[in-house]
């Protein structure tokens, strides 16, 4: 069975995309403007989302829709784990706190897993397709930014289980069929790509709430400057056949 759900997540969330790219937070980011206070704070907002979200997804892996994109080999938490203890010290735990804008993501994954689980494949596909997919330029834009040594500081979109190019462009297409061959309705595939939306936009409040973090960070007259237009989003520049964020 294939509801080709791969490329009705991917074209039907290609402006949600846009929206999250055109936030100033990766604005500055995508330029190279990318400081370590608002990227930790970052980090720490979503060492609290993939907590749950994996949690929930270990909790469902028997479940008919999710035990069908349930890979726990490509898992964040532990490795953002090892990215907090970098920037905030072996005391992290005690120092990281979610905005509010974090919590109500959190919050919404709690909420999906209880009322509607098949829900899940959209908060999988795009927290970790965009991991996978976008994320391996954003931490080539971190580790120049912060001189970060070898393996240090960059977890969120390091794969061990997938370390080359072509294994993950490999588990991407994985990924793809596992989307396309779940048994599901019209109905529930509109829902997914309807609740893909809404991470994009959950995404995009976290960020927005780091704003004022940022603005401080690289200076307002900077600030100014980098936020200044509307770009166009990367995923309009993809090959349409792979199920890619970026």
């Amino acid at each position: 069975m294939s509801n080709d759900l791969a490329t009705k997540l991917r074209e039907g969330t290609k402006q949600s995309h846009t929206m999250a790219e055109n936030t100033a937070y990766m604005k500055c980011f995508l330029k190279g403007q990318i400081k370590q206070e608002p990227f930790r704070q970052l980090l720490a907002n979503l060492y609290l989302v993939y907590s749950v979200l994996e949690e929930e997804l270990e909790k469902l892996q028997n479940h008919p829709v999710v035990s069908k994109i349930y890979f726990p080999e490509i898992n964040r938490k532990a490795k953002i784990e090892q990215d907090l203890e970098y920037y905030f010290g072996e005391n992290w735990r005690s120092e990281i706190v979610a905005t509010e804008a974090g919590k109500r993501y959190v919050h919404r994954i709690q909420e999906v897993a209880q009322t509607e689980p098949g829900l899940l494949v959209a908060h999988a596909y795009v927290r970790y397709l965009g991991d996978l997919s976008g994320g391996q330029g954003l931490k080539t834009i971190i580790r120049k930014a912060f001189n970060l040594p070898e393996h240090k500081g960059v977890g969120l979109h390091e794969f061990d289980a997938l370390p080359t190019r072509d294994e993950q462009v490999a588990f991407k297409i994985k990924y793809r069929d596992a989307l396309n061959n779940l048994e599901i309705d019209d109905i529930l595939a509109d829902k997914i790509v309807a609740e893909a939306n809404t991470v994009f936009r959950l995404n995009c409040n976290v960020m927005h709430s780091l704003e004022e973090i940022v603005k401080t960070a690289v200076g307002l007259d900077i600030f100014n400057e980098l936020i200044h237009g509307h770009n166009t989003g990367s995923t309009e520049e993809n090959d349409p056949k792979l199920v890619t964020q970026n």
